[in-house]
């Protein structure tokens, strides 16, 4: 539906050199005009993330807004709470609601479990075979210190790269699960629980490299906690590939770092940047201090590569919207 409010004027402030932006002068709970949106989306497209204060959106504002940018995902895990069920587009991230549902923080757990400093960086949900596109995420109670998320720049990664290394990567595929980063003991019976609740239920092959469908721009499409490996190459091959790739895209240069605060909000473009969540948090919680944290995310479109090489499935289902009353009710007059 058009929106007819007045326009919203935007103050973007860029954040580092190559990432980021933060958005002052809006109010995320109004009604924004089409316009607006589009300059929205247009920073975006430019900054890869952009970062707004003191908007104390509620779960329906929150989806409202997101779904101006596409359609919404279904939440990535079964959160099964009276204030959540209303919203399935709605992921929670918080310790306390992990050890209420499921008896244990296992983001900690997955943390603890990398197999190098560099494990946590990630795009989200790259073991699917079409991708979140757009990610907002918003804080509603946050310690007073530490938890920081960390953006990096994939147009700037691969920009980055040799000639000839661009030229070679821009005809490879790559294996995306969710488990290369980490090491589980099923012995443990916290991790055997992460394992069977997690699961390797969706596994994908993308392009090395992708580009984008709305700038053109290419991008590196690995990161070091989804991509397990190199289609094509031997072990060593692959690892070696994937090494030099890893560490081009976590340069310190291509990257911004966001402290939250209650009211924080984000949102990024997930098919041209990773993240990170610092690690610096986990004994802030145990100590008592609440994190609460909101995520919605468009569904995204399936990744193409510079040849035209177009990602695929292996296992599982890609990202769907929530069915809705009128679907169960058109499926019911199917029958």
């Amino acid at each position: 539906m058009s929106q007819t409010s007045t326009a919203t004027k935007l103050n973007v402030r860029q954040a580092a050199g190559y990432i980021g932006a933060y958005i002052d002068g809006i109010d995320l709970k109004t009604d924004l005009d089409d316009a607006t949106i589009e300059e929205l989306r247009q920073a975006l497209y430019t900054h890869k993330a952009l970062f707004f204060r003191d908007q104390h959106l509620d779960h329906a504002s929150h989806v409202a807004f997101a779904q101006r940018f596409g359609p919404l995902a279904v939440r990535a895990r079964i959160q099964d709470t009276e204030d959540l069920n209303p919203f399935p587009q709605i992921l929670t991230i918080s310790p306390q609601l992990d050890k209420r549902l499921v008896g244990a923080d296992y983001e900690a757990v997955f943390r603890s479990k990398w197999v190098s400093s560099i494990s946590g960086w990630h795009v989200d949900a790259s073991q699917v075979v079409n991708p979140p596109a757009i990610a907002f995420l918003r804080a509603d109670e946050v310690p007073p210190f530490g938890g920081d998320t960390h953006w990096t720049n994939l147009v700037a990664a691969y920009e980055g790269l040799s000639e000839p290394i661009r030229n070679m990567i821009d005809g490879l595929q790559a294996l995306h699960t969710f488990w290369p980063a980490q090491q589980l003991d099923p012995r443990n019976p916290v991790e055997k629980k992460a394992l069977d609740m997690i699961g390797n239920e969706r596994e994908a092959v993308h392009p090395v490299v992708r580009v984008h469908p709305e700038t053109g721009e290419k991008a590196l499409f690995v990161n070091p906690s989804r991509t397990a490996r190199i289609l094509g190459m031997n072990p060593v091959e692959s690892r070696r590939i994937l090494d030099l790739l890893f560490e081009e895209l976590t340069r310190p240069q291509y990257t911004c770092r966001f402290a939250w605060e209650p009211g924080s909000f984000a949102m990024w473009d997930n098919r041209s940047t990773a993240h990170l969540a610092a690690a610096d948090i986990d004994h802030l919680t145990e100590e008592g201090h609440v994190r609460i944290m909101h995520r919605t995310s468009t569904v995204g479109d399936i990744p193409v590569g510079p040849d035209g090489f177009t990602s695929y499935a292996l296992a599982g289902v890609p990202l769907v919207e929530p069915k809705t009353d009128s679907d169960d009710a058109a499926a019911q007059e199917a029958r």
